[in-house]
């Protein structure tokens, strides 16, 4: 079983609420979860209007399916409308770990 785990630190730059940018977030959170089939949460910036971070997480038998997933979550976070990406960390986890 392998894993891997990201975390996407956002600009939400149209944003004037906290409400508008919960819609947002919960746009996207809900398109990775409904594409890609990976576990989504807000993880930090939660109070501010702007900025958000979210953690992604994927499990596979192989590396390589975790590995593919994560890199397609990153285009399409990088094309998602509404937001830019600040910052992107990536962990691998496997059976060695």
């Amino acid at each position: 079983m392998f894993v891997a785990v990201a975390r996407f630190d956002l600009r939400v730059p149209g944003c004037t609420s906290l409400k508008e940018k919960r819609h947002v977030v919960k746009t996207l959170t809900a398109s990775l979860r409904g594409r890609f089939s990976v576990a989504v949460a807000e993880v930090d910036h939660q109070e501010l209007w702007q900025r958000t971070a979210i953690g992604v997480s994927a499990v596979a038998g192989e590396r390589f399916h975790v590995t593919k997933v994560i890199h397609e979550v990153e285009r399409h976070v990088e094309c998602f409308p509404g937001v830019e990406l600040i910052d992107l960390t990536t962990s691998y986890h496997g059976p060695e770990d």
